[in-house]
């Protein structure tokens, strides 16, 4: 290996710039004046012949010298004796680089001061390379060699890799780059992912991140809607075995939703917005690929739904009246969560004439009380998501989250004797044992609550759950940390 990929440069001034920098085009001149003067060796980024076609200018094209002396911004010049930098400045500033020369009339007609650019070795499309070629990174994962002519989603395809969409090749450039989006160490184990209880590693998640096409910003969101589905409140086993159309629905709560521009307004549960799509996604990507949750395997859904390929939400915060969702499960406001509700597919809410709360409250404990079925009462959880529309009824007439409730519970409680097996002529329903009690459609705290949707239209959707409890799936909130 030579001296230059090895990153060592020779003593005396050194410098580094790129042509497409206007300070470096600036201070270029100036540079050749040194050079008659002093011992200057000049490395350059991005064409070998700027500042100068000269024998004290270096092609440093590979980025090797500007990797390994950490430089993030041209122009950089460093002073270095015995092999070893002894000082360095950066961007140009006359009064710096006179006393750094020792040269009181240098750049005598130039700006005082110019900021540089930034490096191409830290541009965050090449830097993972970079760290590939130079540093000593060295992934744990498996590496998967692919015949030449073979197609990369082809091949990922048939291999089970995929949810049935096309995934991104994970190439150790990009999951690199994938994990500089977290603090962590790439060994540490995030869960123990259910079915097959096979580790999470958190480079094991970011390379299931990449496949699902997500951002390196948004890898401590998966991290921790991994944790949250990895518990044994959540289920995730139960989850997957169940013959229900039931998958983990997330709803995203804190600053971070702004930070990763998630949608929480129009189509808030739909498609369009990439970390709404793709953090979910990678999360289903990592029970399928690392935990063996397989449909046809211990996944035995009848029937499916689209929560197995990923739904998340991010709550509209900003335009509720009423405390968040996370607050409701015990964290402050303005902490960053990411909470898992096992549920089912959306189901849309219509009423568009009710003016008041009391009316529009009629029409959505209605809908709730066939939450998967009206003749279904205290074992499943339901979620509401009340649009601003809605919310609207209920803000303009000064409603907290706690009166809706409290006068939302009268309204969902169900006479046991209408439900009983074989009323109505219909089989399914409670046991004899039940009847002349009055029951609640759901258990304390099973009703969730949360505001999201567009501006305009007079819908909001119940999420319905599977069985809660115990034997079921409760939600589980994890904060979202770096």
């Amino acid at each position: 290996m030579t001296d230059a990929a090895r990153g060592a440069v020779p003593d005396g001034l050194v410098a580094v710039v790129k042509r497409d920098c206007a300070t470096c085009e600036l201070v270029a001149p100036l540079l050749a004046e040194l050079a008659e003067s002093q011992p200057i060796t000049v490395y350059t980024q991005d064409d070998p012949t700027f500042p100068a076609d000269a024998d004290w200018v270096v092609d440093d094209t590979e980025l090797a010298v500007s990797w390994h002396n950490d430089i993030e911004t041209v122009p950089t010049l460093m002073k270095v004796a015995g092999g070893e930098e002894t000082d360095r400045i950066v961007g140009w500033s006359v009064e710096q680089w006179r006393a750094f020369v020792g040269n009181d009339t240098l750049g005598d007609g130039l700006p005082d001061f110019r900021p540089g650019c930034g490096s191409l070795s830290v541009d965050p499309t090449i830097a993972p390379k970079l760290e590939l070629a130079f540093g000593d990174t060295t992934m744990a994962a498996r590496r998967v060699e692919l015949a030449e002519l073979e197609d990369e989603s082809e091949a990922m395809f048939d291999r089970g890799w995929t949810d049935g969409l096309p995934v991104v090749a994970p190439t150790e450039a990009r999951v690199l780059a994938m994990l500089e989006g977290t603090t962590r160490d790439p060994s540490d184990v995030v869960a123990i992912v259910p079915p097959n209880l096979h580790e999470a590693t958190v480079e094991k998640v970011a390379i299931n991140a990449v496949m699902a096409g997500c951002k390196p910003e948004y890898l401590p969101v998966v991290i921790a809607a991994v944790e949250a589905i990895c518990t044994d409140e959540f289920n995730m086993h139960g989850v997957l075995a169940t013959t229900m159309a039931v998958g983990p629905v997330f709803v995203v709560n804190g600053p971070i939703r702004k930070k990763l521009a998630m949608n929480s307004g129009m189509n808030a549960l739909g498609h369009g917005h990439r970390p709404n799509s793709t953090i979910p996604r990678a999360v289903q990507l990592i029970v399928r690929n690392i935990g063996g949750g397989f449909p046809g395997g211990i996944d035995r859904s009848a029937q499916g739904s689209t929560t197995k390929l990923g739904l998340m939400i991010a709550e509209d915060e900003e335009g509720s009246p009423w405390t968040t969702y996370s607050q409701d499960q015990g964290f402050d406001a303005g902490v960053d969560t990411v909470t898992a509700f096992c549920s089912e597919g959306p189901h849309t809410i219509v009423d568009q004439k009710s003016r008041t709360p009391e009316s529009l409250l009629r029409s959505m404990a209605q809908m709730l009380s066939h939450s998967l079925s009206p003749r279904m009462v205290m074992g499943m959880d339901a979620m509401l998501v009340i649009s601003p529309e809605h919310m609207a009824r209920f803000a303009e007439a000064g409603w907290t989250k706690e009166r809706f409730l409290a006068e939302l519970e009268p309204l969902l409680a169900v006479e046991s004797d209408t439900i009983i097996e074989g009323v109505d002529g219909i089989d399914e329903g409670l046991p004899a044992g039940f009847a002349g009690v009055t029951l609640p459609k759901f258990r304390p705290g099973g009703l969730q609550i949360v505001h999201a949707g567009g501006p305009a239209g007079l819908f909001s959707s119940i999420l319905s759950g599977w069985v809660a409890g115990e034997k079921g799936s409760l939600p589980v909130t994890k904060e979202i940390t770096a």
